[in-house]
C-alpha cells in the first residue's frame, strides 16, 4: 500500500521541490528566479519536464547499449524500494518487515551499480570520471551513514521502523525502559516533542549531525556534489544522457533526497508522531494520532511525517546554496578522519548506555 502512497508522492514532490529549490537560490542569491512560464513561474518546472519528454533518446554510437540503457532504471528502482519499507502512520506500516531499515539500507546502496554502468557504459572518459568519484563518494559516505543509524538500531533494539515510530510516541511499551529514562512513563504520556529521540536521548543530536552529513553525499547534493562537478566534469556519471533517461536520473536525486530526509524524521524527529505534547489544556497529540485505522490517523500521520521530512529537504537545499563545493581531499578527509571515527565513538558509547540500563 505504500507504494500507492508513495509513487504518486514522488513523482508531484519532483515538480514542486525544482521549483522551489529556484526559487530558495534565487532569494539567497538576491535575485527573482523563474518568472515567466505561469504566475510567479510556478509552470517552468512543468515545461521542463514536457521538453525532456519530447527530446531524442540519443546513445552514443560507441557506447555499451545494455549498460547505458538500464543504468537509470537501475539507480531510480533502487532508490525507489526503499520507501517499501518506511511507515507513513500509526496503521500504515509498509512491508511491516522486522527488518525493514537493514533491507533499505542493503537495497538502496546498489544505486552505486547503477552509476558505474551508466558511466563505463557512455563510453565517454569525463563519464567514467564523474562514476568513480560517485563511487568513491557514496561508499566511502555509506560508513558513518550506517554507523549513525546503527547507534539508533543500538538504543532501540529494533530493525522495524514502525516499532521504532511507536516507541517516540504516547504507545511507549516497556521495551523503551532500556533507553535509560527513569520517568518515561510520565514523558510517554506527554507525547509530542518530548519522546522524540534526539530529545530524550541527547546522545543522538551528534548522530543526527554526522546522518545529516552523511545524507547529503549520499544524494549527491553540494558541497558533496563532486561526482557532478560542472566545472571539471561536465555533467558527471550522466554526461551523455538527455531526455526521459536524464529525468529518471535527476528524479533518483531527488527521490533520495525525500528517502533519507523521511528515514531521518523516523529515527530521530518522532516520525509520524505529532510533535504537539499533551501538557496542561492542550491535548492535541492525542487528538493528532487519532485512533489507529482510521482515515484521521492515516491523513495526521503522514502529514506530520512528510512536514517534518519537507523542512529537512528544505535545509538540504539551504546548505547547497550557501557553502561552496568541497575539493576531493577535504571530502575524504572528512569522512575517513571526522565522522566515521566519531561515529564509532558514539556507537560504542551507544552501547555502553543500554548496558548501563539492562
Amino acid at each position: 500500500m505504500t507504494f500507492l502512497f508513495y509513487l504518486p508522492l514522488i513523482l508531484v514532490y519532483a515538480v514542486f521541490a525544482i521549483y522551489a529549490e529556484r526559487k530558495i537560490a534565487a532569494f539567497i542569491q538576491d535575485r527573482l528566479g523563474p518568472m515567466e512560464v505561469g504566475r510567479y513561474g510556478l509552470l517552468q518546472t512543468v515545461a521542463d519536464l514536457l521538453k525532456l519528454l519530447q527530446k531524442e533518446d540519443i546513445i552514443p554510437a560507441a557506447a555499451d547499449r545494455f549498460m547505458f540503457r538500464v543504468a537509470p532504471f537501475l539507480i531510480f528502482v533502487s532508490i525507489f524500494v526503499g520507501f517499501s519499507v518506511l511507515p507513513v502512520s500509526a496503521s500504515m506500516a509498509g512491508s511491516g518487515a522486522s527488518t525493514g531499515l537493514y533491507f533499505l539500507l542493503a537495497f538502496v546502496s546498489l544505486d552505486v551499480l547503477g552509476m558505474l554502468f551508466a558511466g563505463w557504459g557512455s563510453n565517454n572518459k569525463y563519464a567514467l570520471y564523474g562514476a568513480m568519484r560517485s563511487v568513491a563518494q557514496i561508499v566511502s559516505y555509506e560508513i558513518p551513514l550506517s554507523l549513525s543509524v546503527l547507534s539508533v538500531i543500538v538504543l532501540s533494539q529494533s530493525l522495524d521502523l514502525q516499532e521504532i515510530s511507536f516507541q517516540q510516541s504516547i504507545w511507549s511499551d516497556q521495551k523503551s525502559y532500556l533507553l535509560g529514562i527513569s520517568a518515561l512513563g510520565e514523558v510517554s504520556s506527554w507525547g509530542g516533542f518530548f519522546t522524540w529521540n534526539i530529545i530524550r536521548l541527547p546522545i543522538l543530536v551528534p548522530v543526527f549531525v554526522i546522518y545529516f552529513i552523511a545524507s547529503l553525499a549520499e544524494s549527491n547534493r553540494a558541497p558533496f556534489d563532486l561526482a557532478e562537478a560542472e566545472s571539471e566534469l561536465i555533467g558527471g556519471f550522466h554526461t551523455e544522457y538527455s531526455g526521459f533517461r536524464w529525468a529518471l536520473i535527476m528524479l533518483a536525486e531527488y527521490g533520495m533526497m525525500l528517502l533519507v530526509s523521511i528515514l531521518a524524521a523516523i529515527l530521530f524527529l518522532g516520525s509520524w508522531n505529532s510533535p504537539l505534547p499533551n501538557i496542561g489544556t492542550v491535548k492535541l497529540a492525542e487528538w493528532t494520532n487519532g485512533s489507529i485505522g482510521t482515515w484521521t490517523s492515516y491523513a495526521w500521520g503522514s502529514f506530520w511525517l512528510l512536514s517534518k521530512a519537507f523542512l529537512l529537504i528544505f535545509v538540504q537545499m539551504w546548505v547547497r546554496w550557501t557553502y561552496p563545493r568541497l575539493r576531493v581531499d577535504q571530502l575524504m578527509n572528512l569522512c575517513w578522519k571526522y565522522l566515521t571515527p566519531a561515529a564509532l565513538l558514539l556507537l560504542l558509547l551507544s552501547a555502553v548506555w543500554v548496558l548501563s540500563w539492562v
